[in-house]
């Protein structure tokens, strides 16, 4: 499937709740999805903003399951945020994952009990780190399904 850039970054400010100081996730996937409404496609958007959902203090992405739409969010990922030194290489090992995750779940992958799967839930950035940055065999195969299901 081929990979496109939109030419115009969303306006996410609809999404912002001062109270929390954080963007709604599930408000973002709704314009994500409108992006790709009529297409054969799969979106991601990546934000700078800290998300949240209202069950989680915070998340670093969210998902349609089986849908058309994910975003993630860089800004629990990078180091500053915890007040530590930048790392760009460790800020972009930890986005790769949290990409590989919410793509999964928009072709169907639920999360996984293995603990170096990428599609293991992550609710600290220490088990973002933990995990890995593939997906483990049996998510694999269920890739591999969803992927011939959509080609049908």
């Amino acid at each position: 499937m081929p990979s496109l850039v939109a030419k115009e970054p969303l306006d996410g400010s609809y999404a912002y709740d001062p109270a929390r100081d954080q963007h709604c996730s599930t408000l973002l996937l709704g314009a994500l999805a409108a992006r790709a409404a009529g297409r054969d496609c799969k979106v991601l958007g990546v934000a700078s903003v800290d998300l949240f959902i209202p069950i989680f203090t915070y998340v670093f992405g969210e998902a349609q399951l089986d849908g058309a739409a994910a975003v993630l969010s860089v800004a629990r990922l990078r180091q500053s945020f915890w007040s530590l030194p930048e790392d760009r290489t460790l800020l972009y090992r930890r986005a790769e994952k949290e990409a590989i995750h919410e793509i999964g779940h928009t072709r169907g992958l639920v999360h996984c009990s293995n603990y170096s799967c990428a599609m293991r839930f992550s609710n600290s950035v220490e088990q973002v780190d933990a995990k890995g940055d593939r997906l483990c065999p049996g998510c694999a195969a269920e890739m591999a399904v969803a992927r011939r299901r959509a080609a049908e």
